[in-house]
């Protein structure tokens, strides 16, 4: 049995458009709506910026990859993507960032290539600093 997904959100100190989501457990597919909604309430309250802090998250599924790939596309202006596709730099999300996760899931992000648009920082004062 896996540990079911616990989210728990913050404001940014100091930062008030960016919403921290601190994720704990197993990110799959009885978690994966979950997510995707508390993500949309956010936006849908103002934040600008969602930094997920994975310290504690244990596993990642194809459906939990499937969440953050909604997320990214429903918190990045789709002009934004279409330019990028014409450059010859990949596209980095300002909106949405990563931080903290354990190997393991660092290995999942990156061998599924999520780690090529969204950008991952090693620690959460890293990725906060990454607002500025």
């Amino acid at each position: 049995m896996t540990d079911a997904l616990s989210i728990t959100s913050s404001q940014a100190r100091d930062r008030e458009k960016v919403t921290v989501f601190h994720l704990s457990g197993t990110l799959d597919a009885s978690s994966e709506d979950d997510l995707c909604e508390r993500a949309n309430q956010a936006f849908e309250s103002g934040a600008n910026f969602l930094l997920l802090d994975l310290q504690d998250l244990k596993h990642i599924s194809s459906a939990g990859l499937r969440a953050l790939h909604n997320i990214f596309k429903m918190c990045t202006p789709t002009e934004e993507i279409e330019a990028a596709r014409e450059g010859d730099e990949p596209y980095k999300s300002p909106y949405f960032k990563l931080a903290g996760a354990s190997p393991e899931v660092y290995y999942v992000l990156n061998l599924a290539g999520f780690l090529h648009n969204i950008p991952f920082y090693p620690t959460m004062e890293d990725a906060l600093k990454s607002f500025d």
